[in-house]
């Protein structure tokens, strides 16, 4: 079974339950500035307050999105009927299923009172030794200094043959093979959105450490677990009416949101959070 399709049937365990919230609102953000990520994600709000965020700079994914915002009836959407998109459409249709998706997993952590632990670490707790081979999937450019400064070697795997070849302190190669022998390696949890996770966990068969990171890495980690991530880091927002704001208005989202991390020995589990859902009548 797919990681959606793992997922999707979650979602439908939460709404089981009972009622999930509709969907409030789509905010999208300003014209592009990819500093602080102010620009590279949407957020999809439900009327619980809970935000999803999914990555909208996917082929023309941002543009269509602007262009379709007034006809897609989402206000008032149902939102599990939008997160199944995720598992069976694809462009901006899986880009929203994947934002409700991960709405409804804040709404569950809502309802069970399970909030992840904080972290201040952006590459994902990887503590990069000399002499270790780092591995990276998608170019976390604010990331670089610090791995190449640490003495380790960096290679980055890149779907976009223009970034292709050698660099000061690093490799950037189109050849997933490559990360086969790294040690640990920090992946962007666009490979959720771009149907390219599996392949790229495989290649990573001998690492001792794979975190998942980036703002929309929102989701329930169970499958990704078991598929051999070890840490899933992404955005937890405190503050929805200033985190759309800002996203909106395209300033820096830091003063709303904080980052977290989940790791299997600081995550209940799904069922647990299931249980205390179900035991707190929300």
């Amino acid at each position: 079974m797919s990681f959606a399709a793992e997922y999707l049937a979650q979602l439908e365990a939460i709404a089981a339950l009972g009622p999930v919230p509709r969907v409030r609102a789509l905010h999208l953000p300003a014209p592009l500035d990819l500093e602080d990520n102010k620009g590279e994600f949407c957020a999809l709000e439900l009327d619980d307050r809970s935000i999803g965020l999914s990555y909208v700079l996917l082929d023309d994914t941002l543009e269509q999105l602007r262009h379709q915002i007034d006809s897609l009836g989402l206000a008032g959407a149902d939102a599990l009927s939008l997160a199944r998109r995720y598992l069976s459409d694809r462009g901006i249709l899986k880009t929203l299923g994947f934002a409700a998706a991960n709405a409804l997993s804040r709404c569950l952590y809502k309802r069970a009172g399970f909030r992840p632990e904080c972290s201040s670490d952006s590459i994902g707790h990887l503590n990069p030794q000399p002499g270790e081979h780092i591995g990276m999937i998608g170019k976390f450019t604010p990331l670089l200094r610090r791995i190449i400064d640490s003495g380790a070697r960096l290679t980055i795997v890149e779907l976009k043959p223009e970034l292709a070849g050698e660099h000061e302190g690093y490799r950037v190669t189109l050849d997933a093979g490559e990360l086969a022998d790294c040690a640990k390696v920090v992946s962007t949890s666009t490979l959720l959105l771009n149907d390219t996770m599996d392949r790229m966990i495989a290649s990573c068969r001998n690492a001792r450490w794979f975190a998942m990171v980036g703002p929309s890495a929102g989701c329930l980690p169970d499958a990704l677990f078991a598929r051999g991530v070890t840490l899933l880091g992404g955005s937890w927002i405190n503050d929805p009416d200033g985190y759309t704001a800002a996203l909106t208005e395209g300033r820096s989202l830091s003063a709303h949101a904080s980052k977290f991390a989940l790791t299997a020995g600081t995550y209940p589990g799904f069922e647990a959070l299931l249980a205390r859902a179900c035991g707190s009548g929300n």
